[in-house]
């Protein structure tokens, strides 16, 4: 095995429905769209700087609605698109939470090899 100082480790949150028939989640896709909007001000966009076709943006942002119960933009046509108050929320619990497992995974990792 490689020393501790060689390697990582990594966990991917994702937060869900109980649901288990509803698709998607609300993963690292989606917050790296909602921080484009975010930003951007505008789905296309934040799709087009992840790579990413407008209609995968589309079906992942309605995916995650789903997934929470409340929608996470308000899209005003030729305008563009803002976060919810509800979108901004949970974009921000995500990052939080994904923080605090990141911070967690990198003191026990060596602790426990």
């Amino acid at each position: 095995m490689n020393s501790p100082d060689n390697i990582c480790a990594h966990a991917r949150l994702s937060i869900e429905s109980r649901d288990p028939a509803l698709p998607g989640a609300f993963g690292c896709g989606v917050a790296q769209l909602l921080e484009g909007v975010r930003d951007l001000h505008s789905l296309n966009r934040a799709a087009k700087q992840m790579g990413m076709a407008y209609s995968k943006a589309w079906r992942i942002m309605k995916e995650a609605e789903a997934q929470v119960g409340c929608a996470l933009i308000l899209r005003d046509g030729a305008r563009g698109s803002t976060l919810t108050e509800e979108g901004a929320r949970l974009l921000g619990v995500y990052r939080t939470l994904q923080a605090e497992i990141d911070a967690l995974i990198e003191k026990r990792l060596p602790e426990l090899l």
